[in-house]
């Protein structure tokens, strides 16, 4: 097993999702919920079907497109992003 994979992704979306609109949502719903423990598996189970659905696109599309293409679609995609918010910052 690659650990260190495991234990990066884990901090990644762990850092990425602390503070978000979801975990916002969630202490919401816990709050109002009688429940909280069920609206914890709820959010749980949530974030690991979209985690399977993401692995399951990602490894079908790694299988079918080379890694070049892969990573220059990312490259300009990122860059894209950047530019329109660089676009909307100047004005």
């Amino acid at each position: 097993m690659d650990w260190k994979a495991g234990l990066v992704t884990f901090l990644v979306i762990f850092l990425a999702e602390l503070g978000d609109k979801t975990q916002l949502m969630v202490m919401t719903m816990s709050a109002r919920s009688k429940s909280p423990q069920i609206v914890f598996f709820g959010a749980a189970l949530a974030l690991i079907a979209s985690s399977l659905l993401a692995v399951v696109a990602g490894d079908t599309v790694l299988r079918l497109v080379p890694i070049k293409v892969i990573r220059f679609a990312t490259g300009a995609a990122f860059m894209a992003i950047g530019g329109v918010l660089l676009l909307k910052a100047i004005r």
